[in-house]
């Protein structure tokens, strides 16, 4: 599949153009300068061929993060098959911006100028300037009104091999122009909402009875009964999270074993989620680096999208790894930002980066002090690492595999039952005002995380003790090291 690298100048309209063929709002736009910095890719079909399309950073210099953030674009173009480059129409062409094209042309890519901004016809006599590149493939398209931009992807098209296209039994080839009109983008930017779940915790007994909790269709809105498929453990989605400045780009480059985000001493350097797969013992890996989380008054500009695309990404994700400053002291921001983690029902690895330059001396006292502040992620297993050394980063991987199997295990209905009627036996279930409250049975209906339903008389009558005390048994019968285990306590019948 050819590469599409579009590079070009901050502030020209790399990004509108990624989010215009991929067609829907992915990149973050904004007017800041360097907004985009590391290299956003995804699949894209141009008319019926696919290709994959690469949104680079501004090409712009002046300090250690934007030469950084060239470095990587150029490196992108270089590695492309086709190269968009991308100018200013509203503004005369520079200098420099000619010199970088001719480099590119050295290439020998397929490399198309495309002068953006070309809001109307008035904006039209400005593109004669831009012949003074030299080039025939010169287009002149505005990305906000959706001008001419069908004439691109027909250049784009032709230089795609026949091999690529797209197509679909019994049906038609899927052209998919463009359309010029002045309209907005019609994607759906809804800001991330937050699902409230009810995680009481249960126990059941009688096997016979698993079929009739199917019949009985106790959750027929949010909670419809899945079937388990152990398919769906093959592809893993792993979001990274943390402050700014704990390591997270880092951790993603000594992972995938190459310079994938930027890494620099600015804090909040990676402002888009950044996502890339790989292949480990027959698993798909998905790290997603996603930007550095600030306390609320200190969230400015884009990093309140920043904020809504990692809350997304979390809510899209199967595991966190939660990465902590070892060589720094835990702030409440940690806290809350772990509390994602919790909200989103992820399974979980709470990762303490630099351990390199942390003082190990005090190694049970660190530890502690993490489990005293994060008593919801209890169950998350702590590694000590350093990822710009890359010291046991190697082990994530198999801790990944081994959570991923205990996040997405089925208990069978019997099993659940034996090991919670014990745990009644040894502690009797109190009564509720005098009355007794039963417990009929348990079955699992749903992996990834476990959810497991308790069927009793009175579910208003288990207090939140002794599902704790539930709990624990569970863990202790079950190896549910890194998932968490949610509940729900419901009449039989009840819908």
């Amino acid at each position: 599949m050819k590469k599409i690298a579009i590079i070009g100048r901050p502030n020209v309209g790399k990004s509108s153009l990624f989010n215009r063929l991929v067609k829907k709002r992915d990149a973050i736009t904004s007017d800041l300068a360097g907004t985009t910095r590391d290299v956003k890719r995804r699949d894209v079909v141009i008319l019926n061929k696919a290709a994959l399309l690469l949104d680079t950073g501004g090409l712009d210099q002046g300090c250690e993060l934007f030469d950084k953030i060239k470095e990587k674009s150029l490196e992108a173009a270089k590695k492309a098959d086709i190269i968009l480059f991308m100018v200013d129409g509203k503004s005369i062409p520079e200098d420099g911006d000619k010199k970088l094209f001719y480099e590119l042309q050295t290439l020998g890519k397929e490399v198309a100028l495309v002068v953006n901004k070309i809001d109307n016809d008035k904006l039209k006599d400005n593109l004669w300037d831009f012949y003074e590149f030299g080039t025939d493939a010169i287009f002149g398209i505005s990305v906000s009104h959706n001008r001419s931009v069908n004439s691109l992807l027909e250049w784009i098209y032709d230089r795609l091999p026949e091999e690529d296209i797209i197509k679909e039994e019994g049906e038609e080839d899927d052209v998919n122009i463009v359309e010029e009109d002045d309209s907005e983008y019609d994607f759906d930017n809804d800001a991330y909402n937050e699902e409230e779940e009810d995680d009481n915790f249960f126990y059941t007994d009688e096997d016979e009875e698993e079929e009739e909790f199917a019949d009985d269709s106790i959750f027929a809105q949010n909670d419809k009964i899945k079937e388990y498929n152990p398919e769906d453990a093959n592809h893993i989605k792993i979001s990274i999270i943390g402050r700014t400045n704990v390591g997270k780009s880092s951790l993603l480059n000594a992972l995938l074993g190459e310079e994938r985000s930027v890494v620099s001493s600015v804090a909040g350097t990676t402002i888009d989620p950044i996502d890339e797969s790989i292949e480990y013992k027959d698993k798909q890996l998905t790290f997603v680096d996603t930007a550095g989380l600030r306390r609320r008054g200190k969230i400015v500009g884009i990093e309140k999208f920043a904020l809504m695309r990692t809350k997304e990404m979390l809510e899209n994700s199967n595991m966190a790894l939660v990465v902590l400053d070892a060589s720094e002291p835990l702030l409440d921001l940690d806290e809350k930002i772990a509390g994602l983690v919790d909200s989103n029902r992820l399974a979980c690895i709470i990762v303490l980066n630099k351990w390199d330059i942390a003082n190990r001396e005090d190694y049970d006292k660190i530890i502690q002090e993490v489990r005293d502040r994060f008593k919801f992620l209890s169950y998350a297993p702590i590694i000590t690492l350093s990822a710009k050394s890359h010291r046991r980063v190697d082990k994530l991987f198999d801790m990944i595999l081994e959570i991923n199997d205990n996040y997405t295990q089925h208990i069978k209905t019997s099993e659940l039952n034996v090991v919670l009627e014990r745990a009644l036996i040894r502690h009797q279930l109190p009564s509720m005002r005098g009355q007794v409250i039963r417990i009929y049975y348990a079955t699992q209906y749903e992996t990834r995380p476990p959810k497991i339903a308790i069927i009793m008389n009175k579910p208003r009558g288990l207090h939140f003790t002794y599902r704790r005390y539930l709990t624990n048994k569970l863990r202790e019968a079950f190896n549910f090291t890194g998932s968490p285990v949610l509940f729900k306590a419901k009449k039989r019948g009840e819908k």
